[in-house]
């Protein structure tokens, strides 16, 4: 019972921290590019980029959860 529990708070907040590290991913690349709108392409690639790594290690974490909940 308290493994489930566990994987449950687990995989919340790996949820909670790729949502607030996206959120000032995304806040800061909209101030960068309202400094420099020449620079909206770079970056604009480097966020994306970034915001896929944030979401992939989000989901290992959950993956890991969702194992320790079934085993």
């Amino acid at each position: 019972m308290e493994a489930l529990a566990g994987a449950g708070i687990g995989a919340g907040l790996a949820a909670i921290g790729a949502g607030i590290g996206i959120g000032r991913l995304a806040g800061s690349a909209v101030e960068g590019i309202a400094r420099q709108p020449e620079a909206a392409g770079e970056i604009r690639g480097n966020m994306i980029l970034t915001a896929a790594f944030v979401e992939g290690v989000a989901l290992f974490a959950e993956v890991v959860c969702l194992l320790i909940a079934l085993g």
